[in-house]
């Protein structure tokens, strides 16, 4: 699947999806339940919801009994990256690394995580160089003006 696909994704089929990740195997009731903490949503909405989400490739969808069973065909953390670099498409390659320091200054991260972050970007300072150049066309961000 394609970034293209990946953005066609709202924020409320997010939310199904993040659920059909979790238990790898669910019914429409079970979301429901899940959603009834976070959501206001009713049960058609939900429905509607997977229905588009089959409709798109994301979820399939088997019968069991009288039940609908769901099961995702996409996963999560290729779902996750692809979403990351469709995010990155839209903002200047100099500003990535602005990008990068507002996520990591406005998420709570474990131990672990700034461990990972820290090998990663001692990784990435064998690579780095002096100046990202820019992506945008003039007139898309201040790179281009003298």
């Amino acid at each position: 699947m394609d970034a293209s696909v990946i953005e066609k994704i709202t924020d409320a089929e997010w939310e199904i999806m993040r659920i059909v990740w979790t238990k790898r195997k669910t019914t429409s009731s079970e979301i429901i339940e899940v959603l009834d903490h976070k959501t206001e949503w009713k049960p058609s909405t939900v429905k509607t919801l997977l229905a588009r989400l089959v409709e798109k490739g994301f979820l399939k969808t088997s019968k069991e009994g009288n039940k609908y069973i769901y099961t995702p065909l996409v996963e999560e953390n290729i779902s996750i990256k692809q979403a990351a670099e469709h995010l990155l498409t839209k903002v200047c390659n100099k500003k990535t690394g602005s990008l990068v320091e507002l996520i990591i200054e406005e998420r709570e991260l474990s131990f672990d995580d700034i461990d990972a972050i820290e090998a990663l970007l001692e990784e990435k300072r064998k690579t780095a160089v002096q100046s990202v150049p820019c992506n945008c066309v003039p007139g898309q961000c201040k790179c281009h003006e003298k």
